[in-house]
């Protein structure tokens, strides 16, 4: 265990000796080194800290997808096992069993899934792919492999069959033919039925693709073949020729078999369905247009769509069912997808959400030829999967147990908690079950195979999800599970949008005006904060109580137009003004009046939304507190909100967007901050701005400026910045809360703040990230900068953020609005190599234009506000979009009577930290290294009416000691950034490690997360890679290239969590949860649900005598004998390739990740040993039967030429 030495300077040591910061400049390390600063040359106290966590504990792995398959292509089912599978699109395959058993497996090629076909009660499944290749997947371990592939060159698949018990496979192509493969080595057979043989000789036109392929129920040596075009051929295999062909006009869709093997009936293109007998082949036995419109005797029936699929089942006690998708009338247009149940003389119509891809019949029996008894029907959808009950006559569906409605609006954000309370599932799932849906079957799911077991991590794990219609969803999420707990609403807070009323929304989100953006949650406090789309903000507070109340609502003016700056020197600049002149007014907390806009009329301080204003009815669960809106401002829709938190200690929540940031205080529901990013800086400059004349230096025609190129004083342009707000305080009672008055008469430059009309697509926590089309090697981030070799920070480097002082941020010139597009400042010193040399025209319109610095990242805590303190109070981090870090005090009231009527004081401190990119995560660590929690206030139920509760005081848990000789300056902040991280010592405010993370690329996510009693920071890279650093010293413990980013929805949803797992949107309909915790990796086959269990199979019924002798052949039907390489030869190997799979390998690795590794390695060895021995038996009863037959016909040879003289040869 690596021990590694803080070296702090104490306080003062470097204001009091400027010169020791460059005494260490020549210290420097590569990129991506943590080293140990050295801040001074005297005066150094020293902390050992052991860092526990090592490379040795991390390691990258999948471990469960949690949703509905994205863009599903086939299903299949095992009547035996109960598993159900479905394939998709991308070539991923999806296995599910009883709640528990949850299988993903995915074909390399990407190719997209055709059809699977289980092998009943065997542990495997077969894989058509359209890359005309089969595979050959083996079940019997926990993460399926590829046993075999068969892949055909020459001839495209299109349909497959394997009979029940059969080791041959049937495998129809697009030219007609059908071709036989054995499963056991899938080789193909010699064995070939060609289109010209199946067909008439007389026959002109080619019969089209093989749509259908099934062996007869009555005699396993019969093959009914369907072709596309209307014909269908009853091939004999034996004799190797047609023994019956049916003809129809329409094409053919599906075709399915009367369990007697006496008829079978098809489905058409014209939604017509045919039964046929094959006594008498030439006509159909029936026809019938179940849609149709009835015609009169003689006349055809109208013509609907097409039945896709058709199903004939048979009951003991009823009458058949005939089940079919499709067949609807074509004046029905409006018609949803539906599903038909024909039973006796009822006719039911399902009607469908979404289209019908393929649905099958589940059936009591496996055996064909035994009277089905079908008892349910699974359905699968584009984007859902039902199961249908015919045992009853109302056909109610079956309460699914997976997780597959995840998509049910399209998700937004994501949010991952795991080691939570222990009793917040519980609590969630009581209040949820209130809500669920009725009118369920109330049978158990049919699903139900494999076997799954808890494993050795129970933890509590909670997943949260946004939706884009308002919805938040509540997710148990432990033990490999996922099962929604509560859903929450938050677009009932607002009134319904009428279709005349949405014009105000629809210019900042054309639809889904509800959508959410951000959500905070405190598991403890059970505070729970959302922000949306439409600029807004609620807070929602726990409660098992239904309450009637009045949603509180408040409306902020948050504005970013400050034109000209006049802001003094550094040196005359005084501290920051005492509070008691700077009492701004606590009426009218929205900034201004409200105004009603109309046609023509320039809106200014209207929200987005609606709030209700009449009383609403809550019920148990969360309840709206407090809605906060954001509203516009001269014609401008505000913007969307970029980093949201909450304190339950304190009482507030703050936000932040391009324009700025607002702190308001939900206990009293007052704005304690409204200010411009810019404000922030400069602490003493705000009665120094002055509106510019309205009608100065300033041009708008045909949307064209023209700017006075005059010179303009560095300092000034420094500061200009259109993220400034315009602000004026009125000294009133209320000491800390800002209130932003505008000018009755102010004129704008529209070129430089033209009105944004945003679109409904959903950024990256800044809107400044827009272009990400080439992430993988390059620096493309907006908020990115140079990329240059990382190194150890000197004490100048250090000393940097202090020189800025008060009304100085840390600006570069920008070079030209070209260059201004692809890079924000950064330094002055960069700034200052090429910033003479352009035009001051293009220099100030592209500050002005593009270099909004948006607020990013938000982290309240107890720590050191201002260098010279010496003990910690409450504090609130912000961290913007170039890279630096403000520190905002917030002076609380002492007790908690005074709490809620005391105000509470909010002001900027004047403490600058930088580092490179967008800022974004915060975290604390205490002296001894271990991970400081935020504070947070111990939950109880707002709305309880118990004598107990009403004498119940505030309990805050703030998870830090109060001692200053614990304390002191033994604080360390680590602050993450879209390139690089470090760790700060508080309050003498000295960088002691950084870390340039990225130099080709950079952060989407980053989060301090707990792992093994420890910390680290994980990373999650645009260009795919997942990097795990230790905490304090940065160290690299991990860095993989897991996946790219070919989506911004991956970017959205990302997000890390404790004990090593994270998760993010794979798909629009699907979660991909992973882990990077080596433990975890190593016992994932323990926490994993078994697919395949020992199951006896099911004893054929009894035929009895008569039926035997008069139901159809009694002759049994060897196919290894008919398609095996000794009757039908060897096929063509130009025809198809035989790819052995890594399954095996793959079933060894499996198993020896867990405890019984090298048993299963001996058990599969003795396994693969007894297979070779039984393959060796049987091919010795085979040469033996041979032999014998050889010596048979020889001696029948002699014994009939014995007695023949020579002559009569």
């Amino acid at each position: 265990m690596k021990k590694f030495n803080f070296r702090k300077v104490l306080d003062g040591l470097t204001a009091s000796s400027p010169g020791s910061g460059s005494s260490s400049a020549s210290n420097s390390g590569g990129a991506g080194s943590g080293s140990v600063h050295p801040g001074g040359t005297a005066g150094v106290l020293r902390e050992e800290i052991q860092e526990s966590l090592t490379s040795e504990y991390f390691q990258i792995c999948k471990t469960v997808r949690h949703g509905f398959p994205y863009q599903p292509t086939a299903l299949a089912f095992d009547p035996v096992q109960k598993i159900l599978a479905i394939g998709t699109r991308t070539g991923a395959i999806r296995i599910l069993g009883r709640p528990g058993v949850d299988c993903y497996c995915q074909h390399e090629s990407g190719a997209a899934v055709l059809q699977l076909q289980f092998l009943i009660n065997e542990g495997a499944l077969v894989s058509a792919s359209s890359d005309d290749t089969l595979h050959l997947w083996n079940l019997r371990q926990k993460r399926p492999a590829i046993l075999h592939s068969l892949k055909f060159n020459r001839e495209r698949i299109t349909y497959c069959h394997l009979p029940f018990q059969s080791k041959w496979l049937y495998v129809g192509t697009e030219r007609g033919n059908t071709h036989i493969v054995n499963i056991e080595s899938f080789i193909l057979s010699g064995y070939v039925i060609m289109w010209n043989k199946a067909i008439e000789l007389s026959t002109k036109t080619h019969p089209g693709p093989v749509v259908h392929l099934s062996d007869s129920p009555r005699d396993e040596g019969k093959l009914l073949i369907g072709y596309e075009n209307g014909t269908v051929v009853f091939w004999d295999l034996k004799s190797k020729r047609a023994e019956l062909r049916v003809y129809y006009d329409e094409a053919i869709h599906s075709i399915d078999w009367h369990h007697e093997g006496k008829q079978f009936m098809c489905s058409h293109s014209d939604g017509s369905l045919t039964l046929w007998n094959l006594k008498s082949p030439s006509r159909p036995f029936q026809t019938t247009v179940p849609h149709g419109k009835s015609q009169r005797e003689g006349r055809k029936s109208e013509s609907c769509k097409p039945i896709l699929k058709v199903e004939y089942k048979t009951c003991r006690n009823s009458e058949p069912f005939i089940i079919f998708s499709g067949g609807l009338s074509y004046d029905k247009a409006c018609r949803r997808p539906s599903l038909t149940i024909m039973h006796g003389k009822a006719i039911t119509v399902l009607e469908m959400d979404h289209p019908i891809v393929e649905f099958l019949t589940l059936c009591e029996t496996p055996y064909p030829n035994e009277c089905q008894e079908p008892y349910a029907v699974a359905v699968l959808l584009e984007k859902d999967l039902i199961l249908v009950d015919l045992t009853q006559t109302n056909f109610p569906i079956f309460e699914n147990p997976y997780p597959m409605d995840i998509h049910e609006s399209p998700v937004t954000c994501t949010a991952y908690f795991a080691d939570c309370p222990p009793d917040l599932i519980l609590v969630l799932y009581s209040i949820g079950v209130k809500h669920k849906k009725q009118g369920y079957s109330n049978k158990e799911w049919p699903v139900s195979g494999g076997a799954w077991n808890l494993g050795a991590q129970t933890y509590p794990e909670i997943i949260i999800t946004g939706h884009a219609d308002g919805s938040i969803k509540f997710w148990d999420a432990s033990a490999m599970t996922l099962q929604m707990l509560y859903k929450l609403k938050t677009s009932k807070v607002f009134e319904k949008q009428k279709v005349g009323d949405g014009k105000q929304t629809c210019e900042i989100v054309e639809e889904d005006p509800f959508a959410v953006q951000m959500i905070y949650w405190c598991p403890e406090s059970r505070i729970f904060c959302v922000s949306g789309v439409s600029a807004y903000v609620i807070i929602y507070k726990f409660s098992r109580q239904e309450i009637t109340t009045e949603i509180v609502s408040l409306e902020v003016r948050l504005q970013c137009d400050v034109e000209d700056i006049i802001t003094p020197e550094p040196e005359t600049s005084p501290p920051f003004p005492d509070l008691s002149s700077q009492l701004p007014s606590s009426r009218s907390l929205s900034g201004s009046t409200n105004t009603v806009s109309s046609e023509g009329v320039t809106k200014d301080s209207i929200p987005c939304l609606s709030v209700k204003t009449r009383p609403v009815r809550m019920p148990p669960g969360y309840q709206a507190d407090l809605v906060i809106q954001l509203v516009w401002v001269d014609g401008e829709p505000p913007q969307q909100i970029t980093s949201l938190s909450i304190s339950s200690a304190y009482g507030i929540v703050a936000f932040g967007n391009c324009t700025g940031l607002v702190v308001v205080d939900f206990i009293q529901k007052t704005v304690l901050l409204s200010m411009g990013t810019i404000d922030l800086y400069r602490s003493s400059d705000l009665y120094q701005r002055q509106p510019r004349s309205p009608r100065k230096n300033k041009q708008f025609i045909a949307g064209l400026t023209e700017l006075n190129d005059s010179p303009v004083p560095l300092e000034l342009e420094r500061c200009k910045s259109p993220t400034s707000g315009l602000a004026t305080r009125t000294p009133e009672a209320a000491p800390g809360f800002y209130r932003n008055e505008m000018p009755a008469v102010r004129q704008r430059n529209q070129v430089h703040h033209l009105p944004v009309k945003g679109s409904r697509k959903l950024s990256l926590p800044t809107d400044l990230k827009a272009d990400l089309d080439h992430v993988n090697g390059h620096c493309t981030s907006p908020t990115s900068q140079s990329c240059s070799s990382g190194k150890r920070l000197s004490s100048a480097d250090v000393s940097k953020v202090n020189r800025w002082g008060p009304g100085r941020p840390p600006f570069r010139k920008a070079q030209s609005a070209a260059c201004m597009e692809i890079s924000l400042p950064v330094t002055t010193e960069e700034a200052r190599e090429n910033s003479y040399n352009r035009s001051r025209s293009s220099s100030i319109s592209s500050i002005d234009k593009d270099s909004k610095e948006a607020v990013t990242a938000l982290y309240f805590m107890e720590s050191f506000a201002r260098k010279n303190d010496s003990t910690v109070s409450p504090c609130l981090f912000v961290g913007t979009s170039l890279g630096m870090v403000l520190l905002i005090s917030l002076n609380l009231p002492s007790s908690d009577e005074q709490r809620f009527t005391e105000p509470v004081m909010v002001l900027p401190s004047g403490t600058f930290l930088s580092l490179k990119g967008a800022v974004l995560t915060f975290s604390c660590m205490d002296r001894t290294g271990s991970l400081m929690q935020p504070p947070y206030e111990v939950w109880r139920d707002p709305n309880n009416t118990d004598e107990n509760e009403k004498t119940w005081k505030r309990k805050l848990v703030m998870n830090y000691s109060t001692s200053p000789q614990e304390t002191g300056d033994h604080q360390y902040t680590i602050i993450c950034s879209e390139k690089q991280a470090k760790v700060f010592s508080l309050p003498s405010q000295t960088c002691l490690y950084v870390h340039n993370i990225t130099e080709t690329s950079f952060i989407l996510q980053a989060e301090v997360v707990g792992m093994c009693n420890s910390a680290c920071l994980a990373c999650f890279c645009a260009n795919g890679h997942i990097m795990i650093m230790s905490l304090p010293s940065l160290r690299p413990m991990l860095d993989a290239n897991y996946l790219p980013l070919t989506d911004m929805r991956i970017a959205r949803t990302f997000c890390f969590t404790n004990e090593g797992q994270a998760l993010y949107l794979v798909s629009p309909t699907e979660i991909q949860r992973l882990t990077y915790s080596q433990e975890m990796c190593d016992n994932i086959q323990d926490m994993l649900g078994d697919l395949f269990t020992p199951i006896e199979t099911p004893e054929a019924q009894n035929r009895g005598f008569l039926k035997g002798l008069f139901g159809g052949s009694g002759q049994t039907f060897d196919r290894e004998e008919l398609f095996g390489e000794a009757t039908a030869g060897k096929a063509s190997r130009s025809l198809a390739q035989h790819i052995p799979g890594p399954g095996s390998i793959e079933g060894v690795k499996g198993a020896a990740g867990g405890v019984m590794g090298e048993l299963t390695r001996a058990r599969i060895a003795l396994d693969e040993r007894g297979q070779r021995l039984g393959e060796l038996e049987e091919k010795t009863a085979g040469m033996m039967t041979s032999a014998e037959a050889f010596s048979k016909h020889a001696h029948e040879l002699m014994l009939k030429y014995k007695d023949k003289k020579w002559y009569q040869f």
